[in-house]
């Protein structure tokens, strides 16, 4: 059987000199598909939990194993899995073996991250990644060199992939950048990339959802990590594909995601979602952190939480990490300041009819 392959890309916007004020080009091109069968591959797994194989089609966003060896100047980060990488995370949680670097799991029957969620589990694991000026040893930086560089754009990349029995929607949480500003973990801004919350029809969809934890002057407000009584949220946006939906789970998406943060005193920051190069919600005109800049963006987190628990025990795949400071795009698809549009659809800009922010579970863990 033939699948194709899905690249999911975030992005986050900084103010890097040089680096162009519009990711919109006025005539995107339109890749050409060239589907390629390629081997099934079955990823090694308990007898416990049989998990479904993984069949890519190699279309024009196709991905790259060892992509890492490949690297680009403006990459801050790449974890393509083949080399252990493991320690750059300052953070690696892996509740019950739940969240777990596997052969044969990853794109192209590659190294990858395997993601167990059993029934009913809310918490499968999680990596942490920091760059520039942390407010913590314990946040170390991935980009040390740099260590006290204020970032105020960024995107970052990942592949996924869900079983193709895989049910219940999107599980909640999947990625989200932020800036840190205390050893507590008090958030000045969040940027989330997760999924609506069932039984809406919003789950089958990747949804951005960023908040500040200042007020609209900058002045912080938030003490701990979720201080969610002193979040200020701005706003929702839906994605345009129901990658979680019957039709769409069993395959790789690229998912990249940017956020640019606000001038001071400005509205002008951006928060846009790309999947598969196709650039589905975007949200602009955001103060995210008032006059705010002692610290920028500074972690990345690729989370499996899912708020009420799996409905039943299943699997989903990550691979291909990058974090940059500039377009990524998918596998072998250089990314340029075009920004695909999907011909069939308007643009998902926010908020628009945004879907149901998941449930938040109070959490005295960091998560």
């Amino acid at each position: 059987m033939k699948h194709p392959t899905i690249c999911i890309v975030f992005t986050a916007l900084s103010q890097l000199a040089g680096f162009p004020n519009s990711l919109h080009a006025q005539n995107p091109v339109v890749p050409t598909v060239v589907p390629t069968v390629v081997p099934t591959v079955v990823p090694v797994v308990p007898a416990t939990l049989v998990a479904t194989p993984a069949s890519d089609t190699l279309v024009t966003n196709r991905p790259i194993v060892r992509e890492c060896d490949h690297a680009k100047p403006a990459w801050l980060f790449c974890d393509d899995f083949e080399s252990d990488r493991m320690s750059s995370y300052f953070e690696h949680k892996n509740p019950d073996s739940s969240f777990t670097r596997a052969d044969s799991v990853g794109v192209l029957g590659s190294m990858g991250m395997r993601v167990r969620f059993r029934k009913g589990q809310v918490d499968a694991g999680s990596l942490k990644l920091a760059f520039g000026k942390t407010p913590s040893s314990y946040m170390r930086p991935v980009d040390s060199t740099a260590k006290n560089t204020v970032y105020r754009e960024l995107y970052w990349r990942v592949y996924m992939r869900d079983d193709s029995t895989w049910t219940g929607g999107g599980g909640d949480k999947l990625s989200r950048a932020q800036v840190l500003v205390s050893p507590s973990w008090a958030q000045a801004m969040g940027a989330p990339v997760w999924s609506g919350a069932p039984p809406s029809p919003g789950s089958s969809y990747l949804v951005i959802d960023p908040y500040s934890g200042t007020d609209v002057t900058g002045t912080l407000r938030t003490t701990t990590y979720n201080d969610f009584p002193h979040l200020r949220w701005l706003g929702s946006v839906r994605s345009r594909t129901p990658i979680f939906d019957q039709a769409h789970i069993g395959k790789w998406y690229c998912i990249e995601a940017h956020v640019k943060l606000n001038d001071p005193g400005q509205s002008n920051g951006v928060f846009e979602l790309w999947v598969d190069d196709w650039l589905e919600a975007q949200h602009a005109g955001l103060n995210w952190v008032g006059s705010y800049t002692t610290y920028g963006l500074n972690t990345v987190f690729f989370e499996n939480y899912w708020n009420a628990g799996s409905p039943v025990t299943q699997q989903r795949y990550l691979d291909n990490i990058v974090v940059s400071t500039q377009r990524i795009g998918c596998g072998r698809l250089a990314a340029s300041d075009a920004a695909l549009t999907r011909p069939d659809s308007t643009l998902n800009r926010g908020p628009v009819s945004p879907a149901p922010r998941p449930a938040i579970r109070p959490q005295a863990n960091r998560s």
